[in-house]
């Protein structure tokens, strides 16, 4: 009984309500629409390639309850733009997301429109392989329309993507030596070997990779200073043995713009996205490549920016690294592999587990580098530095007898503790670290194993736990100021030399990292 009193008692206020609620009465709008900014801007895209998802939001600011006759693109069916107006399409067929009509708009509230485009370049006309693509929303007609732009700029592009069979839609996959037994084995890599006259990377338009862009045997890719690469989602660079990669980018004059470095980053141009890691997966120096070199470069936003494996006691190094910046990887900046990396003025910062990692052994030697790991989007389980001889496979250890790095007028820092890990199962197990700033303060390591800092024959004039004095590290900011710890650290060297920025280093005493120090301006 009592319920059905409750029900009853529900009821007649419903009825109550309805009854003193008049029905939602529409008048036609009369031009007063107020917007949440009156130009959208589209940040640069690649031509064909689609454009991540803008909003404007559409205001009624009056007491009454309007509908928008029509809400369309000016350039009608011909426009780049497609629009969603509150989770609708508008009409079917070739106006759908171009053209809506009676849009009902409640008084004082609001709706959302969302903007994509995808622009093909070639029906434009362009200049200097770029094009300002623009079109209005435009709101009603005649004295009561109004409108908001819309600005695109698109970019031309050399695209490199793998065939796909038009029968099976099966996307083409490379096909190499993997287990070094002289036998070509399939992939799961989608992708395909470059042709011999796409083996020259300009700076005259940026290019374009999608899945995995390999380099055989006898051939060598080379990227001219300036060159532009992006990156589609798990895509990369491979060079298999045999194969050369050679980055020869150069000094910049403007350090805002880069102009001169060879720039290798995700093909996603937005602001957002500017410093996301993990956008595209490696540049894989597969075993047996060889002679490889990379100078003014900046590698950003790769899951591993560079993996190099094998060939450590190869004539020449796998790797020559110079004068080059990795930040931005969602596992690490640079991976080795029982190989030989040589690196000089290179900054490495913000990787998901370790900035440099030589596991299995290998060969390394690293003057006036800054390796930093200020990484904070998830807990990471790896320091900055990390030295190892082996691989845990499937519960068995795999580990070698060769391991000898050096690291001379060294930073390694980073927003952990400590930021290095030397980790050995075999004897021969050589390293020394000369003249270098390291965070290093845990009271049950030190002194034991590998991290008795007062045996010269591993720790030599190093500095542990002073600041480091960056100008701002979780902004990939990486030179250091005048309270650094680093200062005047490094050990002298014959030339003495330059920085990262070509500034020329104290002879008699230099800083130890990338950079010599420098005044930082005020805000």
């Amino acid at each position: 009984m009592k319920r059905f009193l409750s029900f009853l008692i529900c009821l007649i206020v419903l009825l109550f309500w309805s009854s003193c609620r008049k029905d939602f009465e529409f008048s036609p709008s009369t031009g007063n629409l107020e917007f949440q900014r009156d130009t959208i801007y589209l940040d640069t895209v690649f031509t064909n390639i689609g454009s991540s998802t803008y909003n404007l939001k559409v205001y009624n600011r009056s007491d009454d309850d309007i509908v928008i006759p029509t809400i369309q693109l000016e350039n009608g069916v011909n426009s780049f733009y497609r629009l969603n107006v509150d989770g609708t399409t508008g009409l079917a067929g070739a106006q759908e997301g171009k053209f809506f009509e009676n849009v009902e708009l409640l008084a004082n509230d609001s709706l959302f429109i969302f903007i994509e485009t995808t622009i093909d370049i070639s029906t434009l006309s362009t200049l200097e392989n770029q094009f300002l693509y623009t079109d209005r929303i435009l709101f009603d007609s005649g004295n009561n329309q109004q409108d908001v732009d819309l600005v695109t700029l698109v970019k031309d592009a050399v695209f490199i993507y793998a065939n796909r069979d038009e029968d099976t839609g099966i996307i083409e996959t490379l096909t190499f030596d993997v287990d070094g037994d002289g036998t070509p084995d399939e992939t799961t890599l989608q992708g395909r070997f470059l042709e011999n006259d796409e083996l020259n990377f300009t700076n005259e338009k940026p290019y374009v990779i999608y899945g995995y862009a390999g380099i055989g045997n006898g051939q060598t890719l080379t990227m001219e200073a300036g060159a532009r690469v992006h990156f589609h989602a798990n895509s990369g660079i491979i060079v298999t043995e045999g194969g050369t990669l050679n980055i020869n980018g150069e000094l910049s004059t403007d350090q805002d713009v880069l102009e001169n470095e060879v720039i290798l980053e995700g093909d996603r141009l937005e602001p957002l996205f500017s410093d996301v890691p993990g956008q595209w997966g490696t540049i894989w120096l597969f075993n047996g490549s060889e002679n490889n070199t990379i100078n003014y470069a900046t590698i950003k936003n790769a899951t591993i920016a560079v993996l190099a494996e094998g060939n450590q006691e190869a004539p020449n190094d796998k790797l020559t690294i110079t004068n080059s910046q990795i930040y931005n990887s969602s596992a690490f900046g640079l991976l080795g592999r029982a190989t030989s990396i040589t690196g000089e003025n290179v900054v490495i910062n913000n990787s998901g587990q370790s900035s440099f990692a030589g596991t299995l052994g290998g060969q390394y030697n690293f003057t006036h580098c800054t390796i930093a790991n200020y990484w904070n989007s998830s807990f990471r389980q790896f320091p900055a530095l990390l030295l190892n001889d082996f691989v845990v496979d499937e519960n068995n250890t795999v580990f070698t007898n060769t391991t000898e790095a050096e690291f001379t007028n060294c930073i390694i820092y980073g927003n952990d503790n400590p930021e290095l890990l030397l980790e050995n199962e075999g004897n021969d197990f050589t390293f020394k670290f000369t003249n270098c700033l390291i965070r290093f303060d845990n009271d049950n390591l030190e002194g034991t194993g590998n991290y008795n800092f007062n045996d010269i024959t591993f720790y030599e004039d190093i500095v542990r736990n002073v600041d480091p004095d960056f100008e701002n590290p979780f902004e990939n900011l990486m030179r250091i100021g005048e309270d650094s710890g680093a200062n005047s650290l490094a050990l002298p060297l014959m030339p003495s030399g330059t920085d990262l920025l070509n500034n020329p280093r104290n002879s008699t005493q230099p800083d130890a990292g990338a950079y010599e120090s420098v005044v930082f301006e005020e805000d």
